[in-house]
Parts: C-alpha cells; structure tokens; sequence
C-alpha cells in the first residue's frame, strides 16, 4: 500500500544532474537577493534581449536607466563657456530678439560679470510683459538651483521632478559655476536624443573633404544613395543608421564599421539607444598587379 502522505511530490533528483537554470530562474534569483553589482542585472537584461523577451528599444532604456547611475552632472553638462546667458541690465526691447535667436525656454541671468549668475529666466514669462509693460528683465529672475559636479544623475532626475524643476547650474567644490544641466540631458541618456520645440532642421551632410563625409544616421538612404553613387540593400529599414544596425546585429556603438563595396562607414557618435552621426569613406580601389613581359 502507498504511502497516503508522501514526502516528495516526484522522484528523487539525480544528484549527479546539474541543474538547468532558465532565463526566469536567473531574474528570480536576483529579485529575492541584492544584485551583486550592475553587471549581475545587466547580464539578466542582455540575455533577455537575445532572446527577444524584450525589444531592442526597451533593452536600451533599461540600460540606459541603470547607466545614468554611475554618471555625474559633469559628465553631461554644458560648460559655462558655451552656456546661452543674458545680461539681466538687457533693454526688454532687446529681449525678445534675444531669445528668438538663441531658442532657449530658459536661460541663465547674470548681473555685471558672467560668474555672477543671480537667478533663471523662463521665455514663457515674456507674456507677463503684455500686461505689465513696466517690467523689467530683473523682475522676472526666478531663483536657480545650483548643484555640485559629483551630483548623480539618478538623484538629479528624481530632484528635477520632486521639485518641477527642469534647470541647474553645476558648481565646482569652490562654488564657481563650471555648467549646466537640464532634465532633457539627463533622460536623454535613457531615452536616446530628444528633439524640442526649439530644435531646428540640422544639416544632414558634411563632406569633409576628398572622399569622406560625415552623416546624420537619422538621413534617408535614398539621399545617400544619390549623393554616394551607391545602392543599399532593401530591408526593413529606411535610415542609414536603421541601416546599419540591421547590418551589425546590434545598437551601433561610437567606432563601429560596416564595409559596403568600396564605401567604409564609421559610427563616430551614438546614444543608448541608436547611431547619431556616421563616418562614409570611400576606399581607394586596388590597383591591378602589372603583368611581366
């Protein structure tokens, strides 16, 4: 007779047996423990794409999103050099100029020198000027935050949206002001670029001298086509940078190359998330061995 209460459910395992441990298993493994560090997860997430449990722009954002972690606002921040400012001294008739040239919805203001940065402009406050045409530019300061250059981006994000706040000014350990970050810069290294409303069309060409160009990856293979005198193959892409993902096998990463006949492409820029900017080349064709006589 049967035991009527039996202690296993099935047969003894083998104990000379190793055990399979499924995709499922290794995620679980991780949930019920802390990682023991970012690769742990990352290996979870790559594994997960090759299997195509997730897509390439959803693995992308989960590893952009862990990425930012381990990076800082100086990593990413616009130096002060290159940094959009007014003069908060600037006639209001000369504001709007202003603005509609730089294209900015905020910018840094600063009175007598531009270490001295005394608040933030918002361009939307211009309208306030409609009602009340005696303001001037100092009446519509609003105050800046300022962080320092180790601050974490994960920690910034989660800042900028506790506080609604999408601007701060990096400060150096002396409290001199070396940049600037926006929430654009920082979920754009999840997300991939971002494009605003104030972004304008870029040039999508640079020919760079004999034989060489540099490319908008977003840039229609047709146009390349006709510009390179070449043919690209049909597929399920319409970009030269779609292009060249499906050619790699992957998200193309900054130095990545493609030969396509006598055209050599480059990726010389990329985020998480796909190619920005391409290298073409085009190779000096090979020069027939003389015959002896």
């Amino acid at each position: 007779m049967s035991d009527p209460y039996p202690t296993s459910s099935g047969p003894e395992p083998d104990p000379h047996t190793k055990p399979r441990h499924s995709l499922m298993d290794r995620i679980m493994s991780i949930l019920r423990r802390d990682p023991e560090d970012k690769d742990d997860i990352l290996a979870v997430l790559d594994a997960a794409h090759d299997r195509e449990l997730i897509d390439a722009n959803g693995y992308a954002i989960l590893k952009g999103a862990l990425e930012v972690s381990d990076m800082t606002a100086a990593d990413i921040m616009v130096p002060r050099g290159k940094m959009d400012m007014l003069d908060v001294e600037m006639p209001m008739k000369e504001l709007v100029p202003r603005i509609v040239e730089m294209a900015h919805s905020r910018f840094p203001v600063y009175e007598d020198s531009t270490e001295n940065v005394i608040g933030m402009f918002m361009t939307k406050d211009i309208l306030r000027t409609m009602l009340e045409p005696d303001l001037t530019l100092r009446d519509l300061v609003r105050p800046a935050i300022f962080i320092p250059e180790s601050k974490r981006l994960n920690v910034l994000l989660q800042e900028f949206r506790t506080n609604r706040n999408h601007i701060a000014l990096v400060v150096d350990e002396h409290g001199g002001i070396t940049g600037l970050v926006t929430m654009e810069d920082v979920l754009e290294q999840i997300v991939g670029e971002i494009e605003d409303e104030f972004d304008e069309n870029e040039q999508m060409v640079f020919h760079d001298g004999l034989n060489t160009w540099r490319i908008m990856a977003a840039s229609e293979l047709e146009d390349i086509e006709t510009l390179l005198g070449c043919q690209f193959p049909d597929g399920d892409y319409d970009t030269i940078g779609g292009w060249l993902a499906h050619e790699l096998g992957h998200i193309p990463k900054r130095g990545d190359r493609h030969q396509l006949r006598d055209l050599q492409f480059e990726v010389l820029r990329a985020d998480s998330r796909r190619a920005l900017w391409v290298r073409a080349r085009r190779l000096p064709t090979p020069q027939a061995p003389e015959l002896s006589h």
